[in-house]
């Protein structure tokens, strides 16, 4: 669906267009930075699509693309098709059970020859066109719990797929369409009560669990007694902190060490302890006890002052190119850790610490302000449209950068678990680039018809 004398150029905000531009220059460098060896053709290679710098030129190409179809397509094209795109996205998920390559211990990416596309990531898209265009329909009952279902269903059944393909990093992304949720009316508890998930998770995990069990009493105790007037004239205010005290006794003994024991692999248990320095696995049984020691066994010690803080050797090692490129950096084409393969995985889930090596804090800062610079700018476009539809899908994809960007910086800084997730048009990967592509010039497209009242 094409519309009429379209002009590629009208109404588009070209600040997005250049940030966007920008971030993947900026992604281009670090790769290369990390790659390229002296006396090496740098032409050659750049048009050769054997070294990762190259391959990502030819998907920034690819990218730019379906950047230009995107602008020449009618708005209502994605209005149109967002159910029929959610329904083979999650299909596509399906697939990778039956046809999928197994990636890093994970079966769920497809193999397409020059790339491998991740279906999960890829159904980012759709399910941002399908939740905007349920909301767009339910605007004024978003309140009521019925709709709040539905919305989760839409949103959390590509989750919930990932989970079974042993991919709870791209899980966790899911959960920012929260952020558009709040927009359109959720009631804030919902926030809250997640927030308090996480935070118990945490004490589940930081906390003795005999100890956090005597907090959650003493809490629940406490709440009885400021409330024992009213308990007088409603039981049911008893019977809620009873149940508020039931659930969380129930997450700290049975949720989070089935989730350590059934759901996260080693590797990913390993990552979350040592994020929190701890060298032993709480959680542990006697089937799993070998494995996750062994995976302990590979982690290096840092002495601080009062013990040994246990950390992955991957962050260990980011930390490192981070801390050694000072104030202003040691320059481009001159980091030592990134450019001698020091840093696992440093085109990709630690591309940071290649900027923070080579540009230093200055460099990283200024790399944060334009990842800012484009999500405020996204709210801005939000907040100027006529259409639920539009406004909808751009929170939603707001919400998608900002948990990208922040997940992956604090992972590469050590003060978060390593969740596995790209840092958004900077890391390698073709179906990471293309799919922040599409989300954002889907936004900008959105926004240059903002006259149009789509559903």
């Amino acid at each position: 669906m094409y519309q009429k004398n379209q002009e590629i150029g009208k109404g588009i905000d070209w600040l997005m267009v250049w940030l966007y531009v920008m971030l993947v220059v900026i992604g281009l460098l670090c790769i290369f930075s990390v790659e390229y060896k002296l006396g090496d053709n740098v032409v050659q290679n750049f048009l050769g699509f054997k070294k990762e710098y190259s391959k990502q030129f030819y998907f920034f190409l690819i990218s730019l693309f379906m950047a230009a179809l995107i602008l020449l397509t009618d708005s209502k094209f994605f209005t149109a098709t967002a159910n029929l795109g959610y329904a083979a996205g999650v299909l596509l998920i399906l697939a990778t059970f039956v046809v999928g390559k197994e990636v890093g211990g994970s079966k769920s990416w497809i193999p397409l020859g020059f790339m491998n596309v991740q279906p999960v990531e890829v159904c980012k898209i759709f399910t941002s066109l399908a939740l905007a265009k349920y909301l767009s329909f339910i605007e004024p009952d978003f309140t009521k719990t019925k709709s709040q279902i539905i919305a989760a269903i839409i949103a959390f059944t590509p989750a919930i797929l990932s989970i079974l393909q042993k991919e709870p990093g791209a899980a966790i992304v899911y959960f920012s369409f929260g952020i558009a949720f709040y927009r359109e009316g959720l009631p804030a508890i919902y926030l809250v009560s997640l927030f308090s998930l996480v935070i118990l998770i945490i004490a589940s995990i930081v906390v003795p669990p005999n100890a956090l069990f005597l907090v959650l009493t003493i809490i629940a105790a406490y709440f009885c007694y400021l409330y024992r007037r009213r308990i007088k004239r409603d039981k049911n205010i008893l019977l809620a902190i009873a149940g508020a005290w039931i659930l969380c006794v129930g997450v700290q003994k049975f949720l989070v060490p089935a989730l350590f024991d059934k759901v996260l692999k080693p590797h990913q248990v390993v990552r979350i302890f040592s994020t929190f320095g701890i060298d032993d696995y709480k959680f542990k049984t006697k089937e799993r006890e070998a494995e996750i020691q062994k995976e302990f066994s590979k982690l290096g010690t840092t002495k601080k002052a009062g013990g040994e803080k246990v950390e992955s050797y991957n962050v260990k090692q980011s930390k490192i190119a981070i801390g050694s490129g000072g104030f202003w950096g040691k320059g481009f084409l001159q980091g030592t850790q990134t450019r001698g393969e020091f840093v696992p995985a440093q085109n990709t889930d630690f591309i940071f610490s290649s900027v923070g090596e080579s540009f230093g804090l200055v460099g990283s800062a200024v790399l944060m302000l334009l990842y800012f610079g484009l999500m405020f700018r996204l709210i801005f476009l939000a907040e100027r449209q006529r259409s639920t539809f539009s406004r909808v899908y751009i929170y939603c994809v707001t919400g998608i950068l900002f948990f990208h960007v922040a997940l992956n910086v604090c992972m590469t800084l050590g003060i978060a678990p390593s969740p596995g997730i790209t840092l958004p048009l900077l890391s390698y990967g073709g179906s990471s680039l293309v799919t922040f592509t599409i989300l954002l010039f889907i936004a900008i497209k959105l926004d240059a018809d903002r006259q149009m009242v789509l559903r």
